[in-house]
């Protein structure tokens, strides 16, 4: 009777291995979410110059999207990942600096916002840290009032080719379907619940 039980539970144990190692393959090819985190305006950045203590400090990403750092001047950090700026300011600063050892650490992520407007408990801005889509921007809005018209959501997005509209159909995505749409959303975007 106890080996019976024994066999069952050690089954069971595979099956539970065998089933998270599944699911840890199938989200290994998904980079959504790992992709490196880009800095946006209002973001507070730490640069530190190794044995430099002049040169170690809190940075504001300014509106226009750029940084000034001594010895180095105005840097572009809208857009760029941590080890992008890292690798600007090593450039720069190799020049007056032999041996040159630059870290740089994202302190604080309030230029990544969203706007929820409309029909939710809680509209306003939501500070996104580091990615959330749009079913977890709603949750954090409160969710929809009874008076909001779910299924013709929108989300606006500034991009290089002007705004665009981005449907979102929620009653599709609560019941499973076209799960596609409940995209990550970006930094800037607004969602509109009428």
């Amino acid at each position: 009777m106890s080996k019976r039980l024994l066999s069952k539970g050690i089954l069971c144990f595979l099956g539970l291995i065998l089933t998270a190692s599944s699911l840890l393959a199938q989200g290994a090819g998904d980079t959504t979410i790992l992709d490196d985190y880009k800095v946006n305006p209002g973001d507070i950045i730490n640069v530190s110059v190794w044995k430099e203590d002049g040169l170690t400090s809190d940075v504001l990403i300014r509106p226009d999207g750029k940084f000034s750092f001594p010895l180095a001047g105005d840097i572009e950090a809208r857009g760029k990942s941590v080890e992008q700026i890292r690798e600007i300011l090593s450039q720069r600063l190799s020049r007056y600096i032999p041996d040159l050892v630059v870290s740089v650490t994202v302190l604080q992520v309030s230029g990544n916002r969203v706007y929820i407007i409309g029909q939710v408990s809680r509209p306003g801005e939501i500070v996104v840290n580091p990615q959330i889509d749009i079913m977890q921007a709603l949750s954090m809005a409160g969710g929809t009032t009874p008076f909001a018209d779910a299924n013709s959501i929108k989300i606006l997005r500034r991009t290089q080719q002007g705004l665009i509209t981005i449907p979102f159909n929620y009653g599709e995505v609560e019941k499973g379907k076209r799960l596609e749409q409940n995209i990550m959303l970006k930094a800037g975007d607004v969602v509109v619940v009428p």
